[in-house]
């Protein structure tokens, strides 16, 4: 035991002892010391568990992240027993527990080294509050890169930082500030080519130390709650990635409009100014698929009202909107008035379904109405009528709800006060464990009333904060940022994370939130979050009385603003395809470098470079006035979207930023499916899908997902897989189209445009039939073919 001192009290870290008998149920493997119980559970052949029990006695085994669809499905394992040590083995891992100190080791099946505890799991009685800190000491290998943890603000690689989980309102935060929204306890490990995850399911303020306080050695804790882990086994970091979403769970497609660009600020009021908003976008041509309403267009920021004033008639006014393409979001935040004439109040005060003090008093705090009331979202009978609550909403016409202000953030508290009582499915605890949980509940509960009151259409949710497992229903943003070239940065790489954390559906406040950009950095934010998966614009207007709209820096800037938006437009079928593997799979949508070249140490510590899907390679510019970059493209071939230009991988390429152009490449034996221009989702049928193909030597294969973009049909079977492989030398072209699906889409005919030739067709054979290549079939040195959408292979030669 190691002696330690805290407010002058003594509080003893406690170790495990030797283990003294052993147990096999199942999968389940139970390991006892004096005091000590490991319960160790092979889900599958690379996923297992551990839970320990400081005391001997377990907690309740439940989760609000853990998704009720997991399966546990081992293809084999056995236990083996050795002097010093157990080992669990499967086909892919081997597990050895010490029998001295419960200490772990993990190999590969070869042997190699994956993870290995240091001191282990651990604890000390938390004194001044109640209940345990639980540790766990993990060896750092030689060069192990860290990824993963959600919204951190820092550099994608994680090494010598320390960081914490616990849910914050950071309006105006900065690089390294820490913590912020969202609680992701979730990372992975890299080191010798091997990739692997960790995920603490624990709702507890996290810590996580990445060699800061010890260089060799990573560590996590909880001030509260069990020692409860997933470790996950790639090899390959994407595999980590889908792994853990196999744990808590995979997303929902959205509706397609939800991918289109979103216009926001606080605050568009009264209705004429809407009404302004949406008439200048389609006046100008400038796509946009949904307009938001933020706290004012309610009844004295009372949830769920409209303002008499500046919203007389929001059926008529959302009913305008829908009919001009427009799809309506409104904020919804958990503080409910303190007002014995507001029927929301008085029901939650009636039913009991606030939440309480220690001593039984409702939980009061300042937000944006006064003094409020708070829902307990962790108490089912709660969730479900809030759902319901998003009836009327509904019944005028909104089609999406962005929660707010639910870490739950608190004027001049910060937060609840740590007594605050909460329901938790029945267990009753205080709020050091709900914190971290009660936006992620309340989002659910959100997602839930949508979907049940807009049948059968797919609801659209964005919440600022999460917990692992948000992804099932919701989308988010990375919150309260500034107008900066450091926030630009920060936006990249704070999506890639949250990506890669599980929760791919993640953009920011494009432009800043907090002050006011000037055109160079607010058309480079619309670059970047043009491929992003969540595109918004958003910024805190009412403050300064500026506006950010993309009109709003004048002709140059407005031009190459639209120009895109107009673009994310033409992608949508690649990028619902990405989102459709992010909801089947849990594949990330962004894919930072080192998750797809890690085998590449120049790729580990890349902040600058990631890819959106399979194909598409993007690098924001940076910096204002900057004129060339330098991109580190992986192995293979790379050509530069706005010329074609051929590039080499495995090596950093500079390529010019004039400001209508970004470095924006696309990987060699790709196909890239793109709509025609549009103004929104569904303004007219698509009529021709293009298909942007790319030479890329050897064989490659892409994708194609698609269905109607809105309803359930999907479900049951109303959609299509359209695959492609192509094969190409120097001399040849082949791509074969394999048609799978039962979705009857509108467009006739494919648009097919080859990049890249390394030789000058003459002919081209379609199913069999030979036909010359015509002058008109060369097209700034593309070859573009009008095809049958029946049709299953092309051949140049």
């Amino acid at each position: 035991m190691q002696v330690t001192t805290t407010s002058g009290k003594y509080s003893v870290k406690h170790f495990p002892d030797t283990i003294q008998k052993w147990k096999k149920e199942g999968n389940y493997f139970y390991f006892y010391t004096s005091t000590t119980i490991l319960e160790l559970r092979v889900i599958s052949d690379k996923i297992v568990r551990f839970r320990y029990a400081a005391d001997g006695q377990f907690q309740r085994d439940f989760s609000y992240a853990v998704s009720e669809k997991l399966e546990e499905s081992p293809e084999y394992f056995e236990i083996r027993e050795w002097a010093d040590s157990f080992e669990i083995i499967t086909t892919a891992i081997r597990v050895f527990v010490a029998r001295e100190n419960l200490r772990i080791t993990i190999t590969d099946i070869a042997g190699r080294i994956i993870n290995q505890d240091e001191t282990g799991f651990h604890w000390q009685y938390y004194l001044q509050k109640g209940g345990k800190i639980v540790y766990c000491t993990k060896l750092v290998q030689e060069g192990e890169a860290f990824y993963g943890l959600g919204d951190k603000p820092t550099d994608l690689n994680l090494r010598g930082k320390r960081l914490e989980n616990f849910g914050t309102d950071a309006y105006g935060y900065n690089k390294d500030t820490d913590p912020l929204y969202r609680n992701i306890p979730f990372y992975y490990g890299l080191h010798n080519g091997i990739g692997y995850g960790i995920f603490f399911d624990n709702t507890f303020r996290t810590l996580f130390d990445f060699g800061k306080e010890r260089e060799d050695v990573t560590s996590f804790w909880a001030r509260g709650g069990e020692m409860n882990y997933y470790f996950i086994y790639g090899p390959e970091l994407l595999k980590v990635a889908e792994s853990y979403a196999r744990i808590t769970g995979t997303a929902e497609l959205p509706p397609l409009w939800a991918l289109g660009y979103h216009q926001c600020r606080w605050s568009y009021f009264p209705d004429t100014k809407v009404k302004e908003i949406a008439k200048t976008f389609r006046d100008k041509g400038i796509p946009c698929d949904a307009l938001y309403l933020d706290i004012d267009y309610m009844e004295g920021f009372r949830c769920f009202t409209w303002s008499r004033e500046y919203f007389p008639d929001p059926k008529g006014l959302l009913a305008g909107l829908a009919a001009d393409g427009f799809k309506t979001v409104v904020i919804i935040d958990p503080g409910i008035k303190v007002d014995p004439d507001y029927p929301v109040y008085q029901e939650l005060l009636q039913k009991g379904y606030a939440c309480k003090r220690a001593d039984g008093a409702p939980m009061e705090g300042d937000v944006w109405p006064g003094k409020c009331v708070f829902p307990d979202f962790t108490d089912p009978k709660v969730r479900d009528w809030w759902s319901g609550l998003f009836k009327d909403l509904t019944a005028n016409g909104v089609r999406g709800v962005w929660n707010d202000m639910n870490e739950p953030a608190v004027f001049e508290l910060g937060t609840f006060p740590e007594d605050v009582r909460h329901d938790y499915d029945g267990e009753n605890v205080s709020h050091r464990k709900a914190h971290n949980v009660y936006g992620h509940l309340m989002s659910k509960a959100t997602a839930a009333g949508l979907k049940r009151h807009l049948m059968p259409h797919r609801p659209f949710v964005i919440t600022r904060s999460a917990y692992s497992g948000t992804q099932r229903w919701t989308s988010v943003w990375t919150g309260d940022n500034i107008s900066s070239w450091e926030h630009l940065w920060l936006a990249s790489v704070q999506c890639q994370r949250l990506s890669v954390s599980g929760l791919s559906f993640a953009g920011s406040d494009i432009g800043g939130f907090i002050g006011e950009p000037d055109g160079e950095l607010y058309t480079r934010w619309i670059q970047l979050g043009a491929f992003h998966p969540l595109m918004r614009t958003h910024s805190a207007s009412n403050e300064t009385g500026f506006n950010q709209d993309p009109w709003s820096f004048g002709p140059e800037y407005e031009a190459v603003v639209k120009s895109f938006i107009q673009l994310r437009y033409r992608l949508l079928p690649y990028i619902y395809t990405t989102f459709w593997q992010y909801a089947a799979y849990g594949t990330p949508m962004l894919r930072p470098l080192a998750f797809v070249a890690q085998n590449d140490p120049n790729t580990h510590d890349l902040n600058h470079e990631w890819m959106l899907g399979d194909s598409l390679l993007i690098s924001h510019v940076s910096e204002p006035g900057m004129t060339s970059k330098s991109v580190y493209l992986p192995e293979g071939t790379w050509f530069y979207y706005f010329n074609d230009e051929r590039f080499t991988g495995g090596q950093a390429v500079t390529v010019p930023t004039p400001l209508a152009e970004m470095p924006l490449f696309v990987k060699g034996g790709s196909v890239v499916a793109q709509y025609p221009d549009m103004e929104y989702v569904g303004q007219k049928k698509i009529m021709e899908m293009i298909l942007q193909v790319y030479h890329g030597e050897g064989t490659t294969h892409s994708i194609l997902y698609e269905d109607a973009g809105d309803h359930y049909a999907y479900k049951t079977g109303q959609y299509n897989l359209i695959r492609f492989k192509q094969t190409a030398d120097a001399k040849q072209f082949r791509l074969k189209k394999k048609f799978v699906g039962r979705y009857e889409a509108d467009y006739t005919h494919h648009r097919v445009r080859v990049h890249g030739l390394p030789f000058t067709p003459k002919e081209y054979v379609l199913d069999g039939a030979v036909q010359p290549l015509l002058p008109q079939h060369f097209v700034q040195g593309v070859v573009e073919l009008k095809l049958e959408r029946e049709f299953e292979e092309l051949i140049l030669r």
